[in-house]
Formats: structure tokens, C-alpha cells, sequence
């Protein structure tokens, strides 16, 4: 199973609780590829939240990028708050999906997409404080 994407790292421990706890409403983006071609009726589960480990995750923004029925894959961006351990993978096994990639494209606004796979960057101020606002 591969996983890739967006961390922030910091030792700021007010900063990461604003940036992880549900209630401040911080948008994780996920760019998943999943097994099989997902069918609108699992979009609207995920959409309205799913049961995971004896809970119903929060509601979701998902779109499906692309399907690929030779491959047998879809991939989809699912769009979260919460951002539990393992969250999309559970939602996604909640469905009956088998999660084959994952890949954190964004925390909120702030995205990895001019990043190569082991590069990193320092978050601008301006970044810091959209966050620290929320």
C-alpha cells in the first residue's frame, strides 16, 4: 500500500492542535486510488459519513477524478476535517473499497503539488497565520 503527501511537521504543539483538531474545520485533501469503479450510491455513504470503529466519520467532499475499467481502479479525491488515524482508508474499507494508494495533496490551501517525493519546504508567514485564523 503506497502513501504520499502532505505533512507539516513542527514542534509548536498550539499550532498542530489548531491544525488537526475537527472543531477548527482544517480541510485535509486526499487523492485515493481505490480498487474496483466506485458507483454514486458510495460517493453519496461517503459524502454523508460512514461507520468507522463504532462512529459515523464526518461528511466528506468527494469527486471522482478518474476510473479506469481495464485497470479495474478508480481515483478519488475525498476531502475531510477530521482526519483521524487511518480515517480515509476506513471510510473507504467501509464501502467495500481496497484503498491502493493514498496521497495528502493539500492541508487546507496550502498543496505539495510543485514538491518532489522526499523534498520539503518551510511554510510561509502569511500560510502560518490562514491557518493560526481558522
Amino acid at each position: 500500500m503506497y502513501t504520499s503527501g502532505a505533512l507539516i511537521l513542527t514542534n509548536d504543539g498550539e499550532f498542530i492542535y489548531k491544525v488537526t483538531h475537527p472543531k477548527y474545520e482544517i480541510e485535509k485533501t486526499y487523492n485515493v486510488t481505490i480498487k474496483g469503479i466506485i458507483t454514486k450510491e458510495e460517493i453519496k455513504k461517503l459524502e454523508n459519513g460512514v461507520e468507522i470503529d463504532s462512529y459515523i466519520s464526518g461528511k466528506a467532499k468527494v469527486r471522482i477524478l478518474k476510473t479506469d475499467k481495464e485497470k479495474d481502479i478508480s481515483r478519488i479525491e475525498i476531502t475531510i476535517h477530521e482526519g483521524k488515524n487511518r480515517e480515509v482508508r476506513k471510510m473507504c474499507n467501509s464501502i467495500g473499497r481496497k484503498v491502493l494508494a493514498l496521497h495528502r495533496s493539500k492541508i487546507e490551501d496550502i498543496d505539495v503539488k510543485n514538491l518532489k517525493i522526499g523534498e520539503w519546504r518551510y511554510l510561509t508567514n502569511k500560510e502560518i497565520a490562514y491557518l493560526l485564523k481558522k
